[in-house]
């Protein structure tokens, strides 16, 4: 290996830390949940904390004999995004 190759190995071990990083901080502070392993990443709506419907709950009861919770589309109605990374283990058993 090269100097040269070594130094941007190390500038890429560097930066993409860093980068990965500011990009949790950020989607943190944003109205979005970033949620990310090996095998995929995902990126979901969260409630609008100021949301006059749903109060920042992003659900809210539904009333009848059986009430049921109804979701709001302060963050139903957004799309997410799922990028897969590498393929899901095969089970060799059932899970039950």
């Amino acid at each position: 290996m090269t100097a040269r190759q070594l130094r941007g190995a190390l500038l890429l071990a560097a930066v993409v830390p860093l980068a990965a990083a500011t990009a949790a901080a950020a989607l943190r502070a944003s109205p979005f949940k970033l949620y990310a392993d090996r095998h995929r990443i995902e990126i979901t709506a969260r409630p609008r904390p100021g949301c006059p419907r749903c109060h920042g709950e992003g659900c809210w009861w539904a009333g009848g004999a059986l009430p049921e919770k109804e979701a709001c589309g302060c963050w139903s109605d957004r799309r997410e995004l799922r990028i897969r990374l590498l393929p899901a283990p095969a089970w060799n058993e059932p899970p039950f």
